[in-house]
């Protein structure tokens, strides 16, 4: 007797809804078993390493705040940390303090943008925001008070709320006066209790069942909460191991990329494995060194308790879904760091410290809203760009999205039959739980399965 014919089914997703930027879905199902789950990202390349080269080394920071609209600080930023490690420079006391100023903005910004016009109507069982806020129109209204506040963080500091333009090497063009920031202090209080909301509005979705099995790496500060600056640091998904740490110099003997067919992003592992950053992963590390305040809310979200330092001896929090909490939880802390920075502000003597060219190679990272940024430069004797290497979160986590369709799938199917339609609703909702930053645009869902037909 012949082997009876296997059944095939293929789901593809041109263009996924409600994230940053352009990319598909391809599923390849053979008899129950997921043989092929792709995350395409085929936005055309860009280029920004290959035209960095040659350019000055005070250009990196302008040029690269292009590469997002959502997130340019951590593109500045991290391009400030690597030219100036290249050069020998420390920015510290008041300067530094301004640049967390701004990141804040761009954290309260962004994470409110996922939260309330992004991901929130998947919990809601709308489609889209202009649905949700016909029933919501509250939430909805408080998610975008909320970024306003944070893009008048950026426009104070930044120059505008988008690629922002008063960043510069060594610290800013123009520094602002403690007058120039008390009304932002006084938006910033009532921003507190309208995040104070928002954590207990998302403590009240219903969260799936899932885990994330994939090393969580973000970067981690001593004594605080770790947004602009840190080392990065590694939490295994094997329980039994303890967390390790590596320097920012050493980022890419750990963190290796490598081209597959499916997408114009590489992909990348850490040290062989499958890792995720974002704000699970910055949870995990660093959880503890969150404001008291920040600590309480995340409690009454029902977050357990983040690890402690050193070897993992608390309950780490990986199931995707709840992600939306922990975000919740970072944009109150935020809001309240910011008005700590604002309180102990006292304006620096001069905008920026000089950064002279030299010779030499630099490293930065920063904790984009989505995970860690990379950024690696090499300068000649002029100070010119001779190579760059940018690493952004969303390109680091893609192995471990495609892994979670796999494991969503998997279940789907064990419990029954799913429309196609079905299916590629929960695929969406599980890759928005990762909030990519493919880009800066947003698209309609047009679906297109493929039923192959037995034995083809």
């Amino acid at each position: 007797m012949s082997e009876p014919a296997a059944d095939t089914r293929v789901l593809r997703i041109p263009a996924l809804t409600r994230v940053e930027g352009e990319a598909a879905l391809h599923l390849r199902i053979l008899d129950g078993t997921v043989t092929e789950s792709w995350l395409r990202i085929y936005e055309p390349p860009r280029f920004f390493e290959a035209f960095l080269r040659g350019r000055a080394h005070t250009e990196p920071v302008d040029i690269t705040s292009r590469i997002c609209g959502i997130c340019p600080v951590a593109y500045q930023l991290s391009a400030c940390r690597a030219v100036e490690d290249a050069c020998g420079v420390v920015v510290d006391g008041q300067l530094a303090a301004l640049r967390r100023l701004l990141y804040c903005g761009e954290w309260i910004e962004s994470q409110t943008l996922h939260i309330h016009l992004l991901h929130a109507p998947d919990f809601l069982g709308h489609d889209n925001l202009i649905d949700m806020a016909r029933t919501h129109r509250e939430h909805v209204e408080r998610g975008l008070r909320l970024k306003q506040t944070g893009n008048a963080i950026m426009e104070l500091l930044g120059g505008r709320a988008i690629h922002p333009i008063n960043v510069r090497l060594g610290g800013f063009h123009r520094t602002p006066t403690r007058s120039d920031l008390r009304p932002l202090a006084e938006r910033l209080r009532v921003a507190l209790d309208d995040a104070w909301d928002t954590v207990r509005w998302v403590a009240a979705f219903d969260f799936p069942d899932a885990e994330c099995d994939a090393d969580l790496l973000a970067l981690a500060e001593p004594e605080t909460y770790a947004v602009e600056t840190g080392v990065p640091t590694v939490l295994p998904a094997d329980g039994m191991l303890s967390t390790y740490s590596f320097p920012v110099g050493e980022f890419q003997d750990h963190v290796t990329e490598v081209q597959v067919p499916h997408s114009t992003a590489l992909h990348s592992r850490l040290d062989g494995r499958r890792h995720l950053t974002g704000s699970l992963a910055r949870y995990a590390v660093s959880g503890h060194l969150l404001s008291p305040l920040a600590l309480q809310a995340a409690r009454e979200a029902g977050l357990s308790d983040p690890p402690l330092a050193g070897p993992v001896r608390g309950e780490v929090c990986r199931n995707p879904y709840r992600s939306i909490l922990v975000r919740a939880v970072e944009v109150l802390y935020t809001v309240e760091e910011a008005l700590r920075i604002i309180d102990s502000y006292d304006p620096p003597s001069h905008p920026y410290v000089d950064v002279p060219p030299r010779r030499g190679v630099g490293h930065g990272a920063t904790e984009a809203p989505r995970g860690l940024l990379y950024h690696h430069y090499a300068l000649g004797d002029d100070g010119r760009v001779t190579q760059a290497c940018l690493i952004p979160p969303t390109a680091q986590n893609q192995g471990a999205i495609e892994e979670d369709l796999r494991s969503l799938v998997r279940t789907v199917l064990a419990q029954g039959h799913t429309s196609d339609a079905d299916l590629a609703h929960l695929c969406e909702r599980a890759i928005r739980n990762h909030d990519p930053c493919i880009s800066c645009s947003a698209h309609f869902l047009d679906l297109n399965i493929e039923q192959e037909p037995n034995g083809c």
